[in-house]
């Protein structure tokens, strides 16, 4: 029985003597790490452009990047591991970055080790990673070759704009908190100590919308090979509006987002046993719940689909260099006809 089927089972079933928002907690859990194994396995798969292949895997990727949100909003704010130098024992082993890029640098140099970012829906934040010890996997062929990476982008507006959002409830309840202990002024706010678990959790977020993102990459390649014709000329006027229309479905869009709000509201709750599923007690959706919902559309709706587009149309712009004029013709004449 699938995840899903068994989730189906859970919110269904009006026999059901017993269940918890654990359970439903720990199921998607198991899905969300599932999720963050490599999404697709390119030795398998017959056709990974297929567009249909291309939105299961994003679909999935919300789960992974809703529930990594949900578990980074019981931690505060914690700017300081955002702050480069603000850890006088990371300069003590030579690193000036900040906490979060040191956790960053750190994984995904074991993981570089075991070969993760040859894989053609993998994009590392740290530049300089060791060499693979293992020989490589001989993917086929999928992307055009290319160097986008949008990483810094993403470091930088989860950092600055996504954390202090999500994490504004948690952080209110400790300065609630520090004021009755007698702690007032700036040491009331922000800080609850938690520097592993808050960078090891951003790490999983960041990872996630990186992922997310640069799959824009398969998007663009599986609709230029489907009609070459319809981008050849705006790739070589390098017209990024025409090249952005072709790539965007609005209808696509809105159904995302209608789909994430319930998703992100969903998981947010706590589930009664005798009742229908309230948030927290008292049926509000925004503010009361483990995430706030609104936040988490908001991220997809101003920052991730963007940043997004923005890659796919990067990599169209991209995908004739080093192509002759005659190889370039021949694309041009190829058979539209579907």
């Amino acid at each position: 029985m699938t995840i899903q089927t068994q989730l189906t089972h859970i919110f269904n079933d009006r026999q059901a003597t017993q269940f918890s928002a654990t359970s439903i907690f720990n199921l998607l859990s198991t899905r969300r790490v599932q999720d963050k194994m490599q999404s697709q396995n390119f030795m398998l798969v017959e056709d990974p452009l297929s567009l249909d292949r291309i939105r299961s895997v994003l679909t999935r990727l919300e789960d992974t990047i809703i529930f990594s949100l949900i578990e980074r909003a019981q931690f505060t704010h914690n700017p300081r591991i955002y702050q480069r130098g603000a850890f006088q024992e990371l300069k003590d082993l030579g690193f000036e970055g900040s906490w979060l890029e040191w956790f960053l640098k750190e994984i995904e140099t074991f993981h570089a080790k075991a070969r993760r970012y040859t894989s053609p829906d993998e994009y590392p934040f740290t530049a300089d990673l060791p060499k693979p010890v293992l020989p490589p996997l001989s993917f086929p062929k999928i992307l055009y070759p290319n160097e986008v990476n949008v990483n810094p982008s993403i470091l930088s507006f989860y950092t600055r704009a996504i954390v202090p959002r999500i994490t504004r409830r948690a952080t209110l309840a400790l300065a609630t908190l520090k004021r009755a202990n007698g702690i007032i002024g700036d040491d009331e706010f922000e800080d609850d100590g938690n520097y592993g678990s808050a960078a090891t959790i951003d790490v999983e977020v960041v990872q996630s919308i990186s992922k997310r993102v640069h799959y824009g990459k398969f998007v663009s390649e599986s609709k230029f090979i489907d009609n070459p014709a319809a981008f050849i000329t705006h790739i070589q006027n390098r017209n990024r509006p025409a090249l952005e229309a072709l790539i965007t479905k609005p209808e696509v869009e809105r159904k995302l987002l209608l789909r994430l709000q319930k998703k992100a509201a969903t998981y947010a709750q706590d589930i009664g046993l005798d009742t229908e599923p309230t948030i927290n007690g008292d049926g509000h959706i925004n503010g009361m719940g483990k995430i706030d919902v609104d936040g988490v559309v908001d991220l997809y709706e101003s920052f991730i689909i963007p940043l997004t587009k923005e890659v796919e149309v990067e990599y169209l712009l991209h995908r004739l260099h080093g192509l002759s004029e005659d190889a370039i013709e021949k694309l041009a004449r190829k058979n539209t006809v579907t």
